[in-house]
């Protein structure tokens, strides 16, 4: 079947974005360790090769995979984990879905791709069970305490010490301490209800506490003494950001609402800063202390 060349190119591109994610499941099965999953993989990664076929038969042209995604899905893997990578991919094809239509490009071929594109994986994806996914709920618990705590707790800090290492050392002792208790307490409340993975919970909820402790200390370790004002903002910065990209996170891989978790998140930890920030500022008059 012919077509015009606006609509080849676009064909092209679809092509290559199909070969592409071909080889991104191909990488994605091949560190998957359940068999399941890495069985449902794979059959998505055939189902992807299988439309690049049908596209080739449009365009009469072979395409090259783009390997810049393919690096930049395998990192987002890595860090984020296989689920993320195929919601993010979904949610790209699902453009290309609304655009060949649009160009009523209507002939079987076309349509067993949007069906599967729709509907099938889709349901496959609804059945990975990837582990680290099977924990979000602890690091919510963890993130969530670390960000309304320490926000406050920073915040009330800052305008109270005006010194930043003095802010660091006080946050990090309070930061460190209380991810040994949100961890223990996570722990003790997971066996309590005979959860079996009771210890991998407390790690979860531990280690998010921890690197968002980390993060939202490390501009008072970077700005100089004096410059308490900037590493606050920049603290703040920190902080909608680690909302950003976690509710983020959660939305893609779990096909939740981005912008009700956003925004309630950041809601109550800007609220709690400026809560501390009062706080602070009103006690060190009353009691007059200067540092």
């Amino acid at each position: 079947m012919s077509v015009n060349q606006n609509l080849n190119t676009k064909l092209l591109r679809y092509q290559q974005n199909e070969i592409t994610d071909h080889l991104i499941y191909l990488h994605l099965a091949k560190r998957v360790k359940q068999a399941k999953d890495k069985a449902l993989l794979e059959k998505i990664a055939s189902d992807e090769a299988t439309h690049y076929q049908i596209y080739k038969t449009f365009t009469n042209q072979d395409v090259k995979a783009n390997p810049i995604a393919v690096l930049w899905a395998k990192v987002l893997g890595f860090i984020f984990g296989y689920t993320f990578v195929l919601q993010l991919s979904e949610k790209k094809e699902a453009s290309f879905e609304a655009d060949i239509l649009l160009h009523s490009l209507d002939t079987p071929e076309i349509e067993s791709i949007l069906k599967q594109e729709s509907e099938h994986e889709q349901a496959l994806i609804a059945l990975l069970a990837e582990e680290r996914l099977d924990y979000v709920a602890d690091m919510v618990l963890g993130l969530n305490d670390a960000l309304v705590e320490l926000t406050g707790t920073i915040a009330g800090l800052t305008f109270a010490l005006t010194n930043t290492k003095l802010v660091a050392l006080s946050a990090l002792i309070t930061g460190i301490s209380a991810t040994l208790s949100m961890a223990a307490s996570n722990y003790l409340a997971q066996k309590a209800a005979d959860n079996p993975n009771a210890l991998k919970s407390c790690f979860y909820t531990g280690a998010a506490y921890v690197v968002t402790v980390a993060l939202m200390v490390t501009p008072y370790l970077l700005f100089p003494d004096d410059m308490y004002l900037w590493a606050f903002v920049v603290m703040i910065t920190i902080v909608v950001l680690i909302i950003l990209l976690f509710n983020y996170y959660i939305a893609t891989a779990k096909a939740l609402s981005f912008k009700k978790r956003f925004l309630e998140m950041v809601t109550i930890s800007l609220s709690v800063a400026l809560v501390s920030f009062l706080i602070g500022l009103i006690a060190k008059q009353l009691l007059g202390v200067e540092v």
